[in-house]
């Protein structure tokens, strides 16, 4: 049986090799990786033709929408924030299409960080668009720093992982309003969301943290399963 094909979304930038610079397409091996140790083949899906979202959304078995940087603020309806990078606005706008297409499809999608606030804006919901002046502390920006988070035992997340998670998650920015037919499954002890659920889908979970890394793979692994299926 061949193994399911997952598609990694992936940065547009500039990088050098040898003595050339070059635009190239990006990803860090984590994801590839994880993708792998879980029984699926990662492709990378480079940010360009918008027209080519439902042929991957049909071709591929299962995608994962990576971190990343910021969300464009108009995308949902808020002002520009100048504490938060520039907006890569090609990345955004391929990103939310292929989200969308792949909800359309019923596709096993698992959103990380940046991917998970794609989901929820692409099902029409909002960010918060600096997240340390509404919780007045720095634990969700810290880089390295792990909290606890609590997990839906009935969710496909809890059922993956547990009622419990400790998580490296730094962010600047967290969901406000939930998009449609979204439900929250996870939140940090200041009950910021931290993972996400599409009803009536197949398998479309979004989690503020990344899987990816360390040594528990179960969440890639629930996805591969679920397109493996």
């Amino acid at each position: 049986m061949s193994r399911p094909l997952i598609g990694i979304t992936a940065y547009l930038e500039a990088a050098r090799w040898g003595n050339w610079v070059r635009e190239a397409v990006l990803s860090p091996l984590s994801y590839a990786r994880a993708v792998e140790k879980a029984g699926g083949l990662p492709v990378l899906l480079p940010p360009l033709n918008l027209g080519g979202v439902d042929d991957y959304a049909r071709e591929l078995s299962g995608i994962i929408l990576a971190g990343g940087g910021e969300l464009d603020p108009a995308l949902y309806g808020a002002a520009r924030e100048e504490r938060v990078e520039e907006p890569q606005p090609h990345r955004d706008r391929f990103e939310l299409a292929l989200a969308r297409a792949a909800v359309q499809a019923d596709l096993p999608l698992l959103g990380v960080a940046r991917g998970m606030h794609i989901l929820n804006v692409a099902r029409g919901g909002s960010l918060i668009p600096w997240l340390p002046e509404v919780v007045d502390h720095d634990r969700h920006a810290g880089a390295g720093r792990t909290h606890v988070i609590q997990i839906s035992v009935s969710s496909k997340l809890g059922k993956a992982v547990g009622d419990r998670a400790e998580v490296t998650a730094p962010h600047h920015q967290a969901v406000k309003r939930l998009g449609a037919d979204l439900l929250a499954v996870a939140w940090a002890d200041d009950q910021i969301v931290e993972g996400v659920e599409l009803q009536g889908h197949r398998f479309a979970v979004g989690v503020q943290w990344h899987p990816e890394r360390g040594e528990d793979n179960r969440l890639v692994g629930a996805l591969v399963e679920a397109a493996a299926g």
